[in-house]
């Protein structure tokens, strides 16, 4: 978290898809953990998993650690960002500590987000840490993290340039990849973007297709931090829009309801990453300081003082407590296939422009179905627009629908139903076909 000044207008990119390679799918089968697979993050049940968390400050606040994990995690949140020091600009966090930290997620049955502080605006904030010492960190602590790649995503550092020679980002966060391949390191790993973290040069958006592709196992998800650049619904939906169009994962790292730097639309940051069933991250639990002590969620870390930006980010439509669920490692269980088959109802409304369309997922097998994903693709010019009883994302003609914690479960002989709105042009064919978890499903 940190200023940046907004600049620049937005550059058209050319829409690509990025395939996993082989060598990464013989990896992923030998030592599953969380992965990228069609520009989603995978847990390691093959779940779809979207971020529902915020930003706590281990590092300056140790001993709150414990009760606020436990606290954030009571409040619905699937996933905590948990800030470290290399000891380049404050305490190292060690090897003992970071093992307690991971320790700690997992009893609260948290995904652990770890990222290095002290590459902060590399090149225009004093004393800070370029992502190659991030790297050597990473290193000494190794064995922390090593096993935990079910549990722990590696955010390699944090905003690691600010306004100043930031055209070195792509390069250096390539070889900073390549670094931790090398080692060992088998976890997803997390980049943020230059400019304190948010990218108004569009270094990180229009070099990602080649920072993704350095990575030799296609693990790497992209962070985007939404303060003041991001004031406006028609940037924060173009920026990550751009992404999710080329396959590329992405998630936003931080962002906060107000800043010194411009008044972000939190609202439209919540709204848009539900609608393209994106991550988010909030800034921060509490303890902010500096003049932005506004961005604390809790009063003093106290669970029952909730800040105004606590109770939307965590109460609010579109929050964590409306939205989160899960991550499915933590149950053992996951997407289970319909071990019986399946069948799909779908009617449409139509008047020409739109459309509403109401799907009925029948489970005719004699198992429940726990966690569930249906994939289908549109044979017209089809866009979602906004969808109710589950989460629709679309990516070009495909697209996946996951459930709402409501929605979760489809009994065996039951089913359960969802709509969704869209603007269409042209003819509005139904979808040729249905899968529910890699099953094709019969029609009705």
């Amino acid at each position: 978290m940190r200023l940046a000044t907004a600049a620049g207008a937005l550059l058209a990119v050319a829409a690509s898809v990025l395939a996993t390679p082989p060598a990464a799918q013989a990896r992923e089968a030998a030592e599953p953990g969380f992965h990228v697979r069609d520009g989603r993050l995978l847990d390691a049940n093959g779940s779809d998993f979207v971020m529902r968390g915020v930003n706590h400050a281990h590092t300056w606040y140790t001993s709150r650690t414990p009760q606020a994990l436990k606290d954030i995690k009571a409040l619905g949140a699937n996933s905590v960002r948990v800030v470290l020091s290399s000891g380049d600009r404050w305490t190292k966090n060690d090897t003992a500590d970071v093992a307690s930290v991971v320790s700690q997620c997992k009893a609260s049955r948290l995904v652990c987000v770890l990222e290095v502080h002290d590459t902060t605006g590399y090149g225009e904030q004093s004393g800070a840490a370029t992502l190659a010492r991030a790297v050597d960190y990473w290193l000494s602590v190794q064995d922390a993290v090593k096993g935990q790649e079910k549990y722990v995503v590696v955010n390699i550092g944090n905003e690691p340039y600010g306004n100043t020679n930031y055209s070195a980002w792509t390069a250096d966060t390539k070889n900073a990849i390549v670094r931790l391949r090398n080692a060992g390191f088998d976890h997803t790993l997390m980049v943020d973007a230059p400019n304190w973290g948010q990218d108004w040069s569009f270094t990180m958006r229009d070099n990602a297709e080649q920072v993704f592709a350095a990575d030799p196992d296609r693990n790497t998800v992209f962070s985007i931090h939404m303060y003041g650049v991001f004031d406006t619904a028609a940037e924060v939906s173009d920026y990550l829009t751009r992404f999710v169009t080329r396959k590329l994962p992405i998630v936003v790292g931080e962002f906060g309801n107000d800043h010194s730097d411009g008044n972000p639309d939190e609202d439209a940051i919540m709204a848009t990453t539900q609608r393209l069933g994106l991550g988010y991250l909030g800034w921060s639990w509490s303890g902010n300081g500096g003049g932005v002590e506004y961005l604390d969620m809790a009063t003093g870390f106290d669970a029952s003082r909730l800040t105004p930006w606590g109770q939307r980010m965590f109460n609010g439509a579109n929050g964590i407590k409306q939205t989160s669920r899960e991550a499915s490692v933590f149950s053992g269980g996951g997407e289970t296939p319909p071990t019986g088959g399946c069948a799909v109802s779908y009617r449409v409304n139509d008047w020409g422009s739109g459309f509403n369309a109401d799907v009925t997922v029948r489970n005719t097998g004699t198992a429940a179905v726990k966690g569930w994903q249906l994939a289908f693709a549109f044979g017209g010019e089809q866009t979602v627009k906004s969808a109710w009883n589950a989460k629709v994302t679309q990516s070009g003609k495909q697209v996946r629908a996951t459930p709402e914690p409501w929605t979760e479960t489809i009994p065996a002989g039951g089913s359960v139903s969802f709509g969704f709105s869209a603007s269409s042009t042209g003819a509005n064919p139904a979808p040729a076909s249905f899968t529910l978890n890699g099953t094709t499903c019969a029609k009705s």
